[in-house]
């Protein structure tokens, strides 16, 4: 059974953990205490009959023990909330505690006077713009320039090991001992590749060049000259022979064998210009084909 004028006795005279003494007087840390200070009438724990206001996240809560519920510590205490009316507060609390000793009655709304009061100068307060002093310890900035140079350091150090793994990989030292994927490799080696390709051009300036206009007239007129050609071996009928009618069989002969061989060597001719025609300008070649006999001369023209 408790008796509360043994456990004020025990924790006044012997040891209270919730005790604070200090030069003005004793304080009592205890949060259910109704004035904060170490006596008789105001100690919750000494007092099976005690209430008080308590604030949670700007709501007011009366606090109720009753000697009844000294057997359930779960359920020791009761709590009604306040509103935020003062008048109306007030109004529940005589509810509550009517019947109750009216120095706890006096000093609960005294409480809720106080915690009133501070209320609305905490929002006075944060309604008001002040300057706000921060401060910048040289530890911590020396630190994080350490850490700042590290992580610098350390990224370059991670891309030269990447360059030099993708350069490795391009010389094929590793051979098939890995097994990357080769989608993302081409994809990064194409990525590099268009970057140079990009740079070079930026670097390097643009080559004059120089381009004939009438090359291609030229041509043209070529093949005209050709047209009157015939690709196979030319006849004789072709070419204009003098012969005298005083000349035997065996000179005509000659002069047939004569016309053929140089016929030969002008479409070796031909065939030779028409490969180089391409890399080199087309020239006119002057074939004459001459007879002993006669002063007469044959000009083909390449």
């Amino acid at each position: 059974m408790q008796h509360d004028e043994i456990i004020w006795q025990v924790i006044r005279h012997n040891h209270c953990s919730f005790m604070a003494k200090i030069t003005t007087g004793n304080f009592c840390r205890n949060p259910y205490n109704v004035t904060g200070i170490c006596n008789r009438s105001s100690c919750p724990l000494a007092n099976s009959r005690y209430a008080t206001i308590r604030d949670h996240d700007g709501i007011f809560y009366l606090y109720m023990k009753t000697i009844e519920r000294a057997h359930m510590p779960n359920k020791l205490w009761e709590r009604v909330k306040l509103p935020r009316n003062y008048e109306k507060a007030l109004e529940i609390i005589d509810k509550h505690l009517m019947y109750w000793p009216k120095f706890l009655v006096h000093k609960t709304k005294q409480r809720l006077t106080k915690m009133t009061q501070m209320r609305i100068r905490m929002r006075k307060l944060a309604l008001k713009t002040r300057e706000k002093i921060m401060t910048t310890p040289r530890k911590e900035k020396k630190r994080e320039a350490r850490r700042e140079e590290k992580a610098e350091k350390a990224a370059v150090l991670d891309k030269s090991i990447e360059k030099e793994l993708l350069e490795r990989l391009k010389r094929g030292v590793y051979g098939d001992i890995y097994n990357y994927p080769v989608k993302e490799y081409n994809k990064v080696l194409d990525m590099e590749g268009l970057q140079a390709a990009s740079e070079d051009e930026d670097e390097e300036e643009p080559e004059i060049e120089y381009v004939e206009g009438y090359e291609e007239l030229e041509e043209e007129d070529d093949m005209e000259d050709f047209g009157g050609l015939a690709i196979g071996e030319p006849q004789l009928d072709d070419y204009t022979v003098g012969v005298d009618e005083d000349d035997d069989d065996e000179t005509i002969a000659v002069d047939r064998k004569r016309v053929r061989k140089d016929s030969a060597l002008a479409q070796r001719k031909l065939e030779k210009d028409e490969l180089g025609a391409k890399s080199r300008k087309k020239t006119r070649v002057l074939v004459e084909v001459e007879h002993e006999d006669t002063d007469k001369r044959q000009t083909v023209v390449q």
